[in-house]
């Protein structure tokens, strides 16, 4: 029997690989969710804006799961807001906290719980890349910084206007999980492990861009209808979710040295990502400030 946990499996890409994934036989599918997950799921609950919550479903799932151990932790939730301004209960920014922190959390809290060779993924965006064109362009990671990115407020660098902090933060929280990739992989007990940062590259048709005007809500959901055809360099969610599920499941071996998979026009490739997100003095201070962030111990 194979245990998947999974976050972001109730909508888009994440719902269709958590469906292909249920059809793998003898596979055990536990979900973190605010809501109800699909039928033949342990769904257990989950807000990843509350770190107290993202504890509880860590408890929650070690308690059910006794000895028994995880074969692919897939990280898959995110937000994409249209500002900055928005905080978590615990006080830091929203998209970061998240897209980053809540899932870091998680990953530090269940790496005891997870089988020699397991695999882990990460859900991350070309739009930590300033080198790779996509609707956040203009607005790429200054840096990683995770005191500043939870706290923009004491950012020097910090953007005035609204939509552009909104679009920063994203881009910077999906900058920071390929940089976890990297810092999980540099720790001793991940050699026992497999660990992808999955970039699905343009999905319309997902409820990533819930937060935005309806006008632009709107247009994504359009391009998720076969009308995606006129926009080529787009994805469907089938082939985002079915590559997701093929990484999860291990149908999909990464080639050696590589952790960074990108969907383009609907095939897998392996590239370098940005050149900041290579830096191991930038990954290791990430690493570092986010487990006092959250109340872990430095490792």
């Amino acid at each position: 029997m194979k245990t998947v946990l999974m976050t972001g499996g109730t909508a888009g890409l994440g719902a269709y690989a958590l469906g292909q994934l249920t059809k793998s036989p003898g596979t055990r599918l536990l979900l973190g969710a605010r809501g109800a997950g699909p039928a033949g799921v342990e769904t257990y609950p989950l807000d990843l804006a509350r770190l107290d919550s993202v504890r509880s479903f860590a408890a929650a799932v070690r308690d059910r799961l006794g000895s028994a151990e995880v074969d692919a932790l897939v990280l898959n939730a995110g937000v994409s807001l249209t500002s900055g301004d928005q905080r978590t209960a615990d006080g830091f920014e929203t998209t970061f906290a998240v897209n980053h922190l809540a899932h870091y959390l998680l990953l530090r809290l269940l790496l005891p719980q997870l089988a020699p060779g397991a695999v882990v993924t990460l859900t991350t965006s070309g739009t930590h890349d300033p080198a790779i064109r996509t609707m956040l362009s203009s607005t790429p990671p200054r840096h990683a910084d995770a005191r500043l990115l939870a706290n923009p407020e004491r950012d020097p660098q910090r953007d005035e206007e609204a939509r552009a902090a909104g679009a920063r933060a994203y881009a910077s929280s999906k900058l920071c999980n390929i940089l976890t990739v990297r810092g999980l992989a540099a720790q001793p007990e991940a050699s026992r492990l497999r660990i992808v940062a999955f970039d699905p590259g343009p999905t319309p048709g997902t409820s990533l861009l819930r937060n935005t005007p309806l006008p632009v809500r709107l247009i994504w959901r359009m391009f998720g209808t076969p009308l995606r055809a006129l926009m080529p360099r787009f994805n469907s969610v089938p082939a985002a979710g079915g590559a997701l599920a093929d990484i999860a499941s291990g149908r999909t071996v990464p080639p050696a040295g590589a952790y960074y998979a990108r969907l383009v026009r609907g095939q897998l490739t392996w590239p370098s990502p940005s050149e900041l997100a290579r830096r191991d003095d930038v990954r290791d201070r990430l690493w570092r400030d986010s487990a006092e962030l959250v109340g872990l111990p430095v490792t």
